[in-house]
This record gives C-alpha cells, sequence and structure tokens, in this order.
C-alpha cells in the first residue's frame, strides 16, 4: 500500500486530489501540504523515520506552480537525498514535461484531473515501488497514438503526424493542426512506425516520407520541407533518404 503526500497551493485542487487518491485502493494513507515548504519539512520527518517508519512517504503528487519554492525546485531537492520519494507531477502546464522527466518522475498528470488518468500514475509508482503487480492493458490502436491536452485524452491519426521530434524522454508529434508532446522515445516510435513509411533524417527527428514535400540539396548540406517546416538531414541518413525518396511511388 502506497503512502502519499499531495502538494498543492491552491486548496480545492489539493482537496480535490486529495479525494480522488484516497479513494484509489492501492493507497494505504495520504496526506496534504499547502506548499513545497511544507512538504519539505513532512518529507525530512518521512525520511528520518526511514522506510517502513510511521512517517513514512512512498510517493509525492506535486503541483509545479507555486509561491516561493516550486514543484520542480522542491523535486530537484529531493533528487540529492539517498531514499527520495518518487515524485508524480500534477499540473495545468503542460510545458514543464521536459524538465519533470529530466528529473525523474514516474509520471505528468494534467489538469483538470481525471481519475482515470490519475490511476494511471498511481499504477506507476505502484509498480516502480514494487507494491503490485503489473495490470495488463489492453493493446493501443495501431493507426492512432493518444496525446493529452488539458486533462483530456485525445487520438492523433498516424497518417496526419508529418514529422516527430526528440525532446528528452518524450517526443513531440507534429501534424498540420498542431504539435503534441508524448512520452515516448523517439527510437520507440521508429522501430513501431518503420513499416508505415517514417525514417529517421536526424538524431532529433523522424519524418513521415508521404509528408516530405521538397528534398532541398545545398552546399554540403541536405533537408526536407515536411508539413511547412524545413529540416536537416544528417550526412549519415543522407543517402537513404534520397534511395527512399527515388522510390517513393
Amino acid at each position: 500500500m502506497l503512502r502519499v503526500l499531495a502538494v498543492d497551493d491552491e486548496r480545492p485542487s489539493l482537496e480535490e486530489l486529495l479525494y480522488l487518491l484516497d479513494a484509489d485502493p492501492r493507497i494505504g494513507s495520504v496526506e496534504g501540504a499547502g506548499d513545497a515548504t511544507e512538504a519539505l519539512r513532512r518529507i525530512n520527518r518521512a525520511l528520518e523515520s526511514g522506510p517502513g517508519g510511521p512517517e513514512a512517504v512512498d510517493v509525492v503528487f506535486l503541483d509545479i506552480q507555486m509561491p516561493g519554492l516550486d514543484g520542480l525546485d522542491l523535486a530537484r531537492l529531493l533528487t540529492g537525498f539517498a531514499r527520495p520519494p518518487l515524485v508524480v507531477f500534477v499540473t495545468a502546464h503542460e510545458d514543464f514535461a521536459v524538465q519533470a522527466f529530466d528529473l525523474k518522475a514516474v509520471d505528468y498528470v494534467l489538469k483538470p484531473v481525471r481519475r482515470e488518468r490519475l490511476a494511471e500514475a498511481v499504477r506507476r509508482a505502484a509498480e516502480q515501488r514494487g507494491a503490485a503487480p503489473r495490470i495488463p492493458v489492453h493493446e493501443p490502436d495501431p493507426d492512432q497514438i493518444p496525446v493529452e491536452l488539458g486533462g483530456v485524452t485525445r487520438f492523433v491519426a498516424v497518417d496526419d503526424i508529418t514529422h516527430v521530434e526528440a525532446q528528452g524522454d518524450y517526443a513531440r508529434l507534429h501534424t498540420d493542426r498542431g504539435s503534441h508532446l508524448v512520452r515516448i522515445p523517439l527510437s520507440t516510435l521508429e522501430e513501431r512506425w518503420r513499416a508505415r513509411g517514417f525514417v529517421r533524417i536526424h538524431r532529433r527527428h523522424l519524418v513521415a516520407l508521404g509528408h516530405i514535400g521538397e528534398l532541398r540539396l545545398g552546399a554540403g548540406t541536405v533537408s526536407v520541407v515536411a508539413g511547412g517546416e524545413e529540416l536537416q538531414v544528417s550526412r549519415r541518413h543522407a543517402r537513404e533518404l534520397r534511395d527512399l525518396l527515388m522510390r517513393r511511388p
């Protein structure tokens, strides 16, 4: 059973989060803190009591934008501890996702928090803590990929994706209607979508062959235009890309 600390400076948001967490059968106890400083004091007590002590905390569900010490600051401090609790960020802003996972966050949940999405974050934390067996999940639809936007899960058709950009442990999916950040490494998408015509053109970019509108050759440089954006092709991928484009129907 997980022992949880939830941190949010907005009281209604904190109470909602505490209510949802308390309803999860994998959580044995849950406490709240109104700011990062209060949370740090609570975590220090937990570390002093030891992993099996009555004050122990397994997971911190942490807001990011708070006055004074913010959530990212607190997470950075925790990385210096010998046995820090796991961190799940719960925020209304998607812009900090890359920083959050650089800090080894277990998950990044967007507000408004949905019960199903929070349950997935609890599952991930439980697996890392060894508190629960892995629960089988349905195989995803190969023609779509789920993305989160403002707390709502939407499904983007893979055929609509023009190119993919690596951002740490994340990948940003570009379409003609905008972009979406997903927690999947670029190398995983490259392997998954190779048969669908996606090719690596750079260590940071994966491009759908069907969406390449131009191949530009310069003085020692190669680039392509996909989705209205010019992307550089690295030297090691240039010949393979030219061959694939020449064979494209």
